[in-house]
């Protein structure tokens, strides 16, 4: 078994990060997104790695170069490929080179190492993921020689999707341009680590790579060619569903920030929910006990009614203050002047704890007033607050339950 990296791409959408470095030099809690990849091979016994390297591809093998020198191996140089021969490690890494990667897309790279596929099983491999490294073994010992690893779909997921069967054979590719949302329920989005066995590329893959490049040229992707195979014929190519296991791409600024959240460990992990306030919807497995929710609220008429009219709500510039304090003094039954319009929760929350005297002192006495705050709980109420006003109430059970009546005896204590 071998490996096969792409990492030729500029890595544009990453601004500054990438301006003197390609997209898997950049760190993700301090660890470069290629030290963390070779580190995970290490441990899998492949045969050999090889890197298509074309942005900054200079400074890629130096550093890797570098990196294995310092574990007492030695470079060769053969041909028009650096190769890393590792002594202690038993890891041979390769590179190829991309001169063309800023007209070119990743089928060209692939194209590049195409005759490497028919000499070894592979493992394909983008150099922009980070994952967890029970993946790398997930799909290696599966026996079907021939799997994608795949993530069930969710909104924050771009890029290639895939259809399955109830057996997990892939049944079609469904690229960008061909998305639909109505369909999103049966997507699987591509985790972009794919094994392919020797007769596979030899028979199917790299004879379809060549017609494809024939035909439509390189700047296209590789799994433009997977579709083709799939559509016109039997792939035997199989999905391998990864589950809860950690995976994410990252292709700018907002995903490493989310792929450092993910991948952090114990109270950094905490730290950096809490700074995401009003983002924990990107991951949707979180169970946010903080944010306030009503469950009976909207109605399913409600929501199907703001369907119908989606197209209006979003294109028309929404009613002002006036407006909607008319609107809600009317259906709850309620002057309007007692009716306080906000834009979110936080707004309110701020005018609210700002009523009186805007320093929160007693009048006349030069004190900070107190305020009882129960937790868990949103954040804005403590945070607007001095440390010294605040006064906890924290339930000391499992499931963080509490009664008025305890609220009541603890808060009349505090009184005392």
């Amino acid at each position: 078994m071998q490996a096969i990296i792409l990492a030729a791409g500029l890595g544009r959408r990453l601004g500054e990060l990438t301006k003197n470095n390609t997209k898997c030099m950049v760190p993700v809690n301090g660890v470069r997104l290629i030290d963390r990849l070779l580190g995970q091979l290490e441990t899998l016994q492949l045969n050999r790695v090889i890197i298509v390297v074309g942005y900054k591809g200079k400074e890629l093998r130096e550093h890797v170069e570098s990196r294995y020198r310092k574990r007492g191996t030695r470079c060769e140089v053969r041909g028009a490929k650096d190769e890393v021969r590792g002594a202690g490690n038993g890891m041979n890494i390769e590179f190829a080179e991309n001169p063309i990667f800023d007209k070119t897309n990743n089928i060209y790279s692939l194209s590049l190492v195409k005759d490497k596929m028919m000499e070894d099983d592979t493992l394909l491999i983008e150099s922009d993921l980070i994952v967890e490294d029970s993946l790398f073994r997930m799909i290696l010992d599966n026996p079907y020689p021939n799997l994608a690893l795949v993530a069930k779909y969710e909104t924050w997921m771009d890029g290639t999707m895939v259809r399955i069967d109830a057996d997990n054979n892939i049944v079609n590719f469904i690229p960008k341009k061909a998305f639909n949302y109505a369909d999103v329920d049966k997507y699987y989005k591509t985790v972009n680590i794919y094994k392919f066995s020797r007769e596979f590329a030899e028979h199917k893959y790299v004879p379809f790579l060549n017609a494809y490049c024939a035909a439509l040229g390189n700047n296209e992707y590789y799994e433009q060619v997977l579709r083709v195979i799939t559509l016109i014929d039997h792939a035997d190519l199989k999905a391998l569903p990864i589950g809860n296991a950690k995976w994410y791409e990252i292709d700018d600024v907002q995903d490493l920030d989310i792929a450092e959240t993910i991948f952090a460990d114990g109270d950094e992990m905490l730290r950096r929910f809490n700074y995401r306030y009003g983002g924990h919807w990107r991951f949707p497995k979180m169970l946010d006990y903080c944010y306030l929710v009503n469950p009976y609220f909207p109605t399913e008429r409600m929501k199907a009614e703001l369907r119908a009219n989606f197209d209006t709500l979003l294109t028309e510039y929404p009613s002002g203050m006036y407006v909607n304090s008319l609107l809600a003094g009317k259906y709850f039954g309620i002057r309007q002047d007692y009716v306080v319009v906000g834009n979110g929760a936080a707004e309110l929350i701020k005018s609210l704890m700002e009523t009186g005297d805007s320093r929160y002192e007693v009048r006349g006495t030069g004190c900070k007033r107190k305020f009882g705050v129960i937790y868990p709980t949103f954040e804005e109420y403590p945070n607007r607050l001095q440390k010294e006003q605040i006064v906890p109430f924290m339930p000391q059970n499992a499931d963080l339950s509490y009664t008025a009546d305890d609220l009541m005896a603890f808060y009349s204590g505090e009184r005392r």
